[in-house]
């Protein structure tokens, strides 16, 4: 064929498609709503330029281990063992696509096992997925799920209960998976010291679901949910939203009615990623074995009698017709889930103990030196906590962590974002990796904020 000039391949195009101009494939889009003229790119750069503006632009960030970090809300700033990357980054793993055909994925498959092995030792559940995309989409999936099983077993086929001390951005989740299909989503109010009502959660009693979080969206251990159970029945699903790593010290929710466990997976594992992928857990009983979402990996026994793994359940609309999926998940987040597998093999029982129990320490110890000091408030003093608490300023809250910030501390979450009327409360968050040393610059750090404002 005849090279031709670009304009002349275009109109050629164009020609085929029985259109006159290129702007006739946007007809469709809005005119109010287009944009008009050339976009302001800069001119085409060399490599080392472009090298040089990456370094420039991500040199503006702030690393979380740059300075002593306090900001928590749901993600931990955790300390992963090397061995975790360099183990996750070979070929077998890091190159391994969805292995769908189990002759040839033997180790993969394997890895996969063990991890929801793992897990499910961990809450306290038979069952478990290869993971989830994060927390969010786990409560989502599971009260989904739970409304699937329930719903021709129940008064009020329809209706889950949630607590009202979960982060709004896991709510708008929520809202945005059930609101679609009919579900009627209720809220349980909590009292005074963030513990759940139990006498409004009676409610619940009857209906397809309750979903709770051990902690709180607070920090709250919520000792009361151990008797949820009796509050709402055998017929009412349990779900409970865990912080993974509090589980070598709090009783998993298996033990105490959960039917589904879900939670953030990224602290085994990976670090914040600051918006990049993490992994969700979930975690059930046999009864919604069947109609849970994501996948599932089996071990059996090949033609000549030895170990074998497989894909044993995939319900998702890429392996079976569309109207049986019973989740939209388009893939888990395997690789980050291995490697959150190979964490928790290398710490191990004692290790996970010691590591919740270093969390545990670090919290308690922040909070003794911020009561310390004068103006400052506890917003639930009488109740445990782990990893985070709620802590009250003088002022907005915003502008308290702006100051410490300008000081050399990341000193916590402003909860005003989430909650407009808690615009004086900050969320602060501790880990394995808070040291007497950060706990001091933090109390510095709000005491000069106090002091200014006072």
């Amino acid at each position: 064929m005849d090279q031709l000039p670009n304009l002349g391949r275009e109109q050629e195009m164009l020609d085929i498609m029985g259109i006159s101009s290129m702007k006739d494939l946007f007809e469709d889009i809005p005119v109010e709503i287009r944009s008009e003229g050339t976009l302001p790119l800069p001119p085409p750069q060399t490599e080392e330029e472009i090298l040089m503006d990456a370094e420039r632009l991500l040199g503006a960030n702030v690393n979380l281990d740059s300075r002593p970090s306090f900001i928590s809300a749901g993600l931990s700033r955790n300390f992963v063992p090397s061995m975790v990357p360099m183990i996750a980054t070979r070929g077998e793993f890091l190159t391994s696509y969805t292995p769908y055909q189990p002759e040839v994925s033997q180790g993969m498959l394997q890895a996969m096992w063990e991890f929801q092995t793992m897990i499910s030792e961990l809450v306290g559940l038979p069952i478990s997925n290869v993971s989830m995309y994060d927390a969010s989409t786990s409560a989502a999936e599971a009260i989904t799920c739970a409304v699937r099983v329930k719903s021709k077993k129940v008064e009020m086929p329809n209706t889950v209960y949630v607590s009202e001390l979960i982060p709004p951005h896991r709510m708008s989740v929520i809202e945005n998976y059930t609101q679609g299909v009919g579900i009627d989503i209720r809220k349980i109010p909590h009292d005074e010291d963030g513990f759940l009502d139990l006498n409004a959660a009676t409610q619940a009693s009857g209906s397809c679901a309750i979903y709770v979080e051990q902690p709180n969206a607070f920090g709250i251990l919520d000792e009361g949910l151990l008797k949820l159970r009796e509050v709402v029945g055998d017929k009412t699903a349990i779900i409970v939203g865990v912080d993974v790593t509090s589980l070598g010290l709090v009783e998993p929710p298996g033990n105490w009615g959960a039917d589904i466990v879900v939670g953030e997976g990224q602290p085994f594992g990976i670090g914040p990623t600051a918006g990049g992928p993490i992994y969700g857990i979930f975690a059930c009983k046999k009864d919604f074995l069947r109609l849970m979402p994501g996948r599932i990996v089996g071990q059996s026994i090949d033609t000549e009698g030895k170990t074998a793994y497989t894909l044993t359940l995939s319900t998702r609309e890429q392996h079976i017709r569309r109207h049986r999926a019973t989740s939209n998940i388009c893939s888990n987040e395997t690789l980050i889930a291995l490697m959150g597998a190979m964490h928790m093999a290398l710490l191990g029982p004692v290790g996970l103990e010691t590591l919740s129990t270093r969390i545990l320490s670090s919290t308690r110890m922040t909070i003794d030196e911020l009561s310390s000091v004068e103006g400052l408030e506890l917003a639930f003093p009488k109740s445990p906590v782990f990893r985070e608490f709620a802590v009250k300023v003088p002022g907005k809250s915003s502008e308290a962590l702006s100051h410490i910030f300008e000081l050399g501390v990341i000193g916590g979450f402003d909860l005003g974002q989430w909650w407009p009327d808690k615009g004086s409360w900050i969320l602060v968050g501790c880990d394995e990796r808070t040291s007497e040393s950060d706990i001091s610059l933090l109390k510095k750090s709000l005491t000069s904020w106090v002091e200014e404002s006072s």
